[in-house]
């Protein structure tokens, strides 16, 4: 399945006898919380989604945004009216990144009929709404494992057996800077690819060639075996899980992504424009 859908495709599957379940994933990193906005305005009959609080677990040796609990996260989605059957269309405010976690939890426990609005709310020309909707309880059960899950050693060995890429911004990949975590710098043998460069200007992602062409450049090819992903967090990294996705590839992310890594000083950290 496309793991993205169009405003217009949105618009047309709403007014269905089968719409999908809408989540409103509006986050920022080290920015304002969205549920303001989300009662100032939403999709109509959307359901707001905290990140931080219902998309993954609480900080500490696993990252800034380990996994959430299974079941917990279930809870959040059946409360959000999702089924098993339920098609589900997820998006945010910002960059994708939101939208394309709940995305990748929901694909990783065996949903397979979810999408993320291509361009974000930006691209919704519709009306909005400020009614809260109190859906009705959906029957979703988590079946954890059904998308690749790397953990640190597993990147590791990716990094070297294969295609590890890097999603974060260029210069924190370099180490140049690290406006958040404690170490700057990258896993050896992850090559550098930011999240920036898979959308254009209005933050839509670029068609299925132009993205192939691109990871192709990076080593990724049918022939070329593993590839994973990861950021800073685990966040911004299912935003590039889509993107290979759409350009024919069956990634693997690593959650705990840098923020893990960097955390254990026995860990060896890369810098500069290299591997590594």
């Amino acid at each position: 399945m496309n793991p993205i859908i169009s405003a217009t495709e949105l618009a047309s599957e709403l007014s269905s006898t089968r719409p999908p379940v809408l989540l409103d994933i509006r986050y920022q990193l080290g920015g304002p919380h969205g549920r303001p906005d989300y009662e100032a305005g939403h999709i109509p009959g959307a359901v707001f989604v905290d990140l931080d609080a219902e998309l993954a677990g609480p900080p500490g040796a696993g990252g800034r945004h380990p996994l959430p609990d299974p079941e917990a996260f279930g809870a959040v989605m059946r409360r959000a009216g999702v089924s098993p059957d339920t098609p589900v269309v997820a998006y945010d405010a910002d960059k994708g990144w939101g939208a394309a976690r709940a995305w990748w939890l929901l694909r990783w426990t065996g949903h397979t009929d979810v999408r993320v609005l291509d361009g974000g709310l930006a691209a919704w020309t519709g009306p909005l709404e400020t009614k809260v909707p109190e859906p009705d309880e959906g029957t979703f059960r988590p079946a954890p494992g059904a998308l690749a899950l790397l953990d640190a050693d597993g990147a590791a060995a990716l990094a070297r057996s294969g295609l590890l890429l890097d999603a974060r911004a260029a210069e924190r990949y370099r180490g140049e800077v690290e406006p958040i975590d404690p170490v700057a710098g990258h896993i050896p043998g992850a090559v550098s690819a930011p999240t920036s460069e898979n959308v254009d200007k209005d933050g839509r992602f670029l068609p299925a060639e132009q993205l192939a062409s691109r990871f192709a450049a990076f080593g990724a090819t049918a022939d070329s075996g593993a590839v994973g992903v990861y950021c800073g967090s685990g966040v911004s990294a299912a935003q590039e899980a889509i993107a290979l996705e759409i350009a024919g590839f069956e990634p693997a992310l690593y959650a705990g992504s840098w923020s893990e890594w960097c955390g254990d000083p026995n860990r060896p950290v890369a810098t500069g424009p290299q591997p590594g």
